[in-house]
């Protein structure tokens, strides 16, 4: 599993992985469903023909309005969210934004188990595709 690209946007940075790709979002920034677009991009171009998962890595501290995972959603190869919390309140606000969001949706307390996490849903999904 290596990193095979790099993104430094101004609201975050994205690292791109075989199966999944992570992101970490700045200090301050407020995800608006309109941030859709650079994701929808990164998948189109890095994963057209195959599925993904989306991992956050919620390190700083931002807001995320919660009409944007109902966009999210609609991205048809994404499969999956997964929110790195490092703390109760980022635990907390996780926990509700996965009502907004209507496919496979975790939460853990680090990057690693995220991660695992992630390659099983790819992997489960390789299964049940292949039958």
């Amino acid at each position: 599993m290596s990193m095979f690209h790099y993104y430094n946007f101004p609201h975050c940075e994205a690292f791109i992985f075989d199966e999944f790709l992570v992101t970490q979002i700045r200090e301050g920034v407020t995800i608006r469903p309109e941030h859709n677009q650079d994701l929808r991009d990164i998948i189109d171009l890095h994963f057209s023909n195959k599925n993904v998962v989306y991992i956050s890595n919620r390190y700083f501290s931002y807001g995320v309005d919660p009409l944007t995972y109902l966009g999210t959603s609609k991205i048809h190869n994404l499969l999956a969210i997964v929110i790195v919390a490092h703390d109760d309140i980022k635990k907390s606000n996780a926990e509700l934004e996965s009502i907004f969001y209507k496919k496979e949706f975790a939460i853990f307390p680090t990057l690693s188990e995220a991660m695992g996490w992630a390659h099983k849903v790819i992997q489960n999904d390789k299964k049940n595709t292949s039958i």
